[in-house]
C-alpha cells in the first residue's frame, strides 16, 4: 500500500484545520509547571496538588472543571448503583462533571446526550466495575479546553487493571463539560481476565530491532507546533508513514498494545504500519491544547476496517500527546478494530458474569 496513498484527499481537508481546531494562546506563568508560584497566583492549587503535571492557560471554569473530574475519580462507589439510578452518590458526581445538554462521545460508541442517557451509561460501568478510580497524570488546559490524562484503575474477575485514558473536555462558563470525548483502549479490560475469548492483540509481535535513532545532540526532537497540523493531518489522513515519523525521529513512541516505548525508527514504523494495514483512517482536526512542555492534538472521525472479505465503518480518533524529553504518546481504542460490535457485545456479557 503507498505511504501516500490518498495524500491528495488527505491534503484537501486539511487546508481548513486551523479554523477547527480552535485559539491557542500563550502560555502564562501561571501556568508553567513548578506549582509553588503558579499555586500563589491562584491557578488552581486544589487541582494542581492532585495531579502528576499542570500546564496551560487555566481559567476559573477549567479550575472548576478539574475539581469536579479528581472528585469523581476519588470517590468510593460503595454498594453499586442499580440500572440507571441518578441518586447514587457517585453518580450524582459523575453527572456533575456535565452540563446537563452535554455530549459524551466513548471509545469505540456513538455520542451519548443528556444527563439521563450518560447517567444511565456510567450506572453500567459502575456495576461492572465498582473499583474504579484514577489520578490525574499529565493534564493540560487552554481555556475551556482541557485534556485530562489520567491512569485508571479497576478490579474485575480478581485481577487488577491499570490503563491510561484521555478525558477530552470543551467547557461552559461554569465549568462543567458541554461536549466530552473519552480516549482509552478497552482491549486491556479482557487480555487477562477472559485470555481464552479475547481478540489477539492488534499490535502482538511488534518490538524495537535495530539502533535508537537520534536526530538531534540532544535526543530530543523539537516540541511540536500548532502551525504543522496541516501536514500532520494529512498525514494521517494518507497513511504517510514517513511523514509521520520525520518529526519525531528521536522520539519514544508509547501507545495502546506496548509495554515499552519503542525507542527505533523499526519499531515505530512497524507500529504505524500494523495500523494502517487495519484500518482506513478518515481523520477531521478536534481540540487542541498547549501547555508549557506538552501538546496534546486530537484527531477525529471513523475507521473502516478490512474484517475478512468486508469492510465496516466504525466511530475512531486519536490523541496524541507531545511532551517533555522526547515523548510522543497516541491514545486510542484498539477494540473494534479488531472486533465487531457483536464480539465486543459479547465479551462484556462474559465478563459481568463473574
Amino acid at each position: 500500500m503507498s505511504a501516500r496513498r490518498r495524500g491528495a484527499a488527505g491534503i484537501a481537508v486539511a487546508v481548513a484545520v486551523l479554523a477547527g481546531a480552535g485559539t491557542v494562546t500563550a502560555v502564562t506563568a501561571a501556568a508553567q509547571p513548578g506549582g509553588a508560584v503558579a499555586a500563589a497566583q491562584g491557578d488552581c492549587p486544589a487541582a494542581r496538588a492532585k495531579v502528576e503535571r499542570l500546564e496551560g492557560r487555566i481559567t476559573p471554569n477549567a479550575c472548576a472543571f478539574m475539581q469536579r473530574q479528581i472528585a469523581f475519580g476519588e470517590l468510593p462507589t460503595g454498594t453499586p448503583p442499580a440500572l440507571g439510578d441518578p441518586d447514587h452518590p457517585r453518580v450524582r458526581a459523575y453527572l456533575d462533571i456535565f452540563d446537563p445538554d452535554a455530549t459524551l462521545w466513548e471509545a469505540g460508541g456513538a455520542p451519548q446526550r443528556g444527563h439521563a442517557v450518560i447517567g444511565t451509561s456510567i450506572t453500567g460501568s459502575l456495576r461492572l466495575a465498582p473499583s474504579l478510580s484514577y489520578r490525574g497524570t499529565n493534564v493540560v488546559a487552554d481555556g475551556s479546553t482541557v485534556m485530562f490524562g489520567q491512569r485508571n484503575e479497576v478490579t474485575l474477575r480478581g485481577r487488577t487493571i491499570a490503563y491510561p485514558q484521555i478525558a477530552r473536555n470543551v467547557l461552559g462558563d461554569d465549568g462543567r463539560t458541554i461536549q466530552a470525548r473519552r480516549y482509552y483502549d478497552r482491549a486491556v479490560l479482557f487480555r487477562d481476565t477472559l485470555p481464552e475469548a479475547a481478540p489477539a492483540p492488534l499490535f502482538a509481535g511488534v518490538a524495537d530491532s535495530g539502533e535508537a535513532q537520534v536526530d538531534r545532540a540532544d535526543g530530543v526532537p523539537a516540541r511540536f507546533r500548532v502551525t504543522e497540523m496541516p501536514d500532520r493531518l494529512a498525514a494521517w489522513n494518507a497513511e504517510d508513514t514517513d511523514g509521520l515519523l520525520a518529526r519525531f525521529a528521536g522520539a519514544r513512541l508509547t501507545g495502546p498494545g506496548l509495554d515499552a516505548p519503542l525507542v527505533t525508527d523499526a519499531g515505530r514504523r512497524a507500529y504505524l504500519e500494523r495500523l494502517f494495514a487495519t484500518a482506513d483512517l478518515r481523520l477531521k482536526a478536534g481540540q487542541v491544547a498547549v501547555g508549557a512542555t506538552t501538546t496534546y492534538v486530537e484527531w477525529h472521525g471513523t475507521a473502516s476496517v478490512r474484517d475478512g472479505a468486508g469492510t465496516r465503518t466504525v466511530p475512531f480518533g486519536i490523541v496524541e500527546r507531545f511532551g517533555p524529553d522526547g515523548v510522543w504518546e497516541l491514545s486510542f481504542d484498539t477494540l473494534p478494530l479488531v472486533a465487531d460490535q457483536a464480539e465486543i457485545g459479547a465479551l462484556f456479557q462474559k465478563l459481568m458474569v463473574s
